[in-house]
């Protein structure tokens, strides 16, 4: 079954953070790969994250490439051959964990295929802020190759997520669309506030010029904190009728000079909030950095209580 077929039945699961279970499993990712580190240096580390986000109740993983693009790679003194193959070998990672996971449960999951923006090739926060300028043949130089691994490689389907500049988004879905067609693809935004992507761009706009590409299954955000998620589905759901995908982070803030993260210290919890979400409007619900596969079973859990 299509993914997008399952979700014309019931709410979706997503996962959570690569980066946070990586690095309690004592992969150092405090650098300019990030979580990419560990398709080097552990890669049975990141099978065994897909696997604990399957176990957790996960209808879909997302692969460990979102920061993994040839320039990175290139500055670690690894040729494109190289390079392609660590993308190629995300996705076989996160395939081998989905298929090993369904021949024990009998349970069909996903793979999405991560694009991370080239903010977070620079690596310091500036997917966050989207304050860089590319021109269109430069942008797709640098998506190109990593979209054509995910694809040869057999992606269920494409994330273009943690995006922070509506142009950017434009060049990879006009390059999807020339080169792949029929593939699916769901669209993430990273948010300044619940009424505008970081960038600067009002959140309704970025929608509203998504909303009549037949290829993309769901629209959402990523990577925001947990007070402005509840009213910014409520704005997307004023927009479309497509789907919405959303994975906040767990509460904790984020220093880009540091690249560590704070725990909140009040406030309603990641748990908690999973609710008002749902009700909102949202119909794929993960968590993106700091959170764990046990906050994805909390999603399980209640969404279980939602589409039973």
């Amino acid at each position: 079954m299509e993914i997008t077929e399952l979700l014309n039945q019931r709410a979706l699961v997503l996962d959570g953070a690569m980066s946070t279970p990586l690095e309690h499993a004592g992969v150092k990712t405090n650098n300019d790969l990030w979580t990419a580190t560990a398709l080097i240096e552990d890669p049975q580390k990141v099978y065994q994250v897909h696997m604990d986000y399957f176990e957790a109740g996960a209808d879909m993983v997302i692969t460990d490439t979102y920061q993994a693009n040839l320039e990175a790679f290139k500055k670690h003194g690894l040729t494109d051959t190289q390079g392609r193959s660590l993308i190629r070998k995300a996705v076989k990672l996160a395939k081998s964990a989905r298929d090993a996971f369904e021949e024990e449960t009998g349970k069909h999951n996903y793979v999405a295929g991560t694009i991370g923006p080239y903010g977070a090739y620079l690596a310091d926060g500036s997917e966050y802020r989207g304050d860089y300028e590319l021109t269109t043949k430069e942008y797709q130089e640098f998506h190109r190759p990593r979209l054509e691994e995910l694809v040869n490689a057999g992606v269920d389907v494409l994330a273009v997520e943690t995006q922070p500049k509506l142009e950017e988004v434009k060049v990879i879905l006009d390059m999807i669309k020339e080169d792949y067609p029929t593939y699916p693809v769901y669209v993430s935004f990273s948010l300044k506030d619940a009424y505008t992507i970081s960038e600067g761009t009002p959140l309704a706009k970025a929608v509203h010029v998504l909303e009549e590409n037949d290829q993309i299954f769901a629209i959402g955000f990523n990577c925001v904190p947990l007070d402005i998620t509840e009213q910014a589905v409520k704005n997307i759901r004023e927009i479309t009728d497509k789907p919405i995908i959303i994975y906040p982070n767990s509460g904790a803030t984020y220093d880009p000079t540091t690249k560590t993260w704070s725990d909140p210290k009040e406030g309603p919890t990641f748990k908690e909030l999973i609710p008002s979400w749902y009700e909102a409007g949202a119909n794929i619900i993960g968590g993106c950095c700091t959170t764990m596969p046990s906050d994805i079973e909390n999603v399980t859990e209640y969404l279980e209580t939602i589409n039973n």
